[in-house]
């Protein structure tokens, strides 16, 4: 995924070397353009996110339907507006959950080659989580064990690690888009719901128990998405940009938040401002995961990066 010709110009270059970066997401698709040069911070340029949902419709059967198509294939065009308006020398794209486990992957990545000239690379669970590591410790100061969660639509990642290695990861195909579906059947979620997905996490995520056991971490990183909805709920005047990627979610706040939001309907979600529309429907779910993590680890405290997988990427090629 990484160019080595770009790594080795970022050796050579005194100057800065323009990249883009493409982080195709199950429910987002986010592109990151930034100039970067080897030991230096990257330098942000421009940067977009498009809702695609590319799950809808299709993620429960293992397919991208033909709407999702094009709604990735029209976001791709614009991004790659974007990269040329821009004059990147590098593009690199990351392919995650909802396009690793379609069947009609391959065509869907024809596609976009064909439309765009964009090269699509997918990438396992394993790298995934490597990258959104490489992104959030360049956010947050882990000075003891932690346990990084990063919710996406198709796969949720965790990380157990510290500022200086891994000591376990592992990519779960049990993504909010995935939740949604299989559990949030009625609105508000029902009681029976929420004990269904409660049971279905405890067999699923048995070894992620273990291995909480083991470690004990101290602190839970959120990695972007729905952690930045918890914490523009709680307050939507500390924003997290590139240059303040950290925030502080208060428990006692939180656990307030989220016994509000899995009692409200989508009309209710939808008319709040901190509540992105692509998050609407999947944030209840994502609400019962997260509590559902912070009692089985015992986990006190909680912190939000902005910093995940496309991040990981830049701060990956600075080294």
């Amino acid at each position: 995924m990484i160019n080595p010709e770009v790594v080795n110009q970022l050796k050579t270059n005194k100057e800065p070397t323009r990249v883009a970066v493409i982080d195709l997401g199950t429910n987002t698709f986010h592109l990151l353009i930034a100039d970067i040069k080897a030991e230096d911070k990257p330098q942000v340029v421009f940067q977009e996110t498009i809702a695609v949902k590319l799950g809808e419709g299709g993620i429960a059967q293992g397919t991208i339907s033909r709407d999702a198509f094009t709604r990735g294939v029209n976001a791709l065009k614009i991004f790659k507006e974007h990269i040329e308006h821009h004059r990147a020398v590098s593009v690199m794209t990351a392919a995650t959950s909802a396009i690793r486990s379609a069947v009609n992957r391959k065509e869907f990545i024809d596609e976009i080659k064909s439309e765009t000239g964009l090269a699509v690379q997918v990438i396992d669970g394993d790298r995934e989580a490597e990258l959104i590591y490489q992104g959030v410790r360049a956010a947050v100061t882990m000075d003891t064990i932690s346990l990084i969660v990063d919710i996406g639509g198709g796969s949720v990642e965790f990380i157990i690690c510290d500022k200086n290695r891994i000591f376990w990861k592992k990519s779960y195909p049990i993504g909010a888009a995935r939740l949604f579906e299989k559990f949030h059947y009625h609105d508000p979620i029902p009681a029976t719901a929420i004990r269904e997905l409660q049971d279905y996490l405890d067999i699923n995520l048995e070894d992620l128990h273990y291995q909480l056991r083991k470690y004990n971490p101290g602190l839970m990183i959120g990695s972007a998405g729905s952690f930045e909805t918890f914490a523009a709920l709680q307050d939507n005047k500390r924003k997290v940009t590139f240059e303040r990627p950290a925030k502080k979610i208060d428990l006692e706040v939180f656990n307030r938040i989220s016994e509000q939001l899995i009692k409200t309907t989508h009309a209710e979600r939808a008319v709040m401002p901190a509540i992105p529309a692509v998050r609407v429907d999947m944030i209840v779910v994502s609400t019962i995961l997260t509590n559902y993590i912070l009692k089985k680890s015992g986990i006190k405290k909680m912190v939000l990066s902005a910093y995940s997988l496309k991040e990981g990427v830049l701060f990956e090629m600075g080294k």
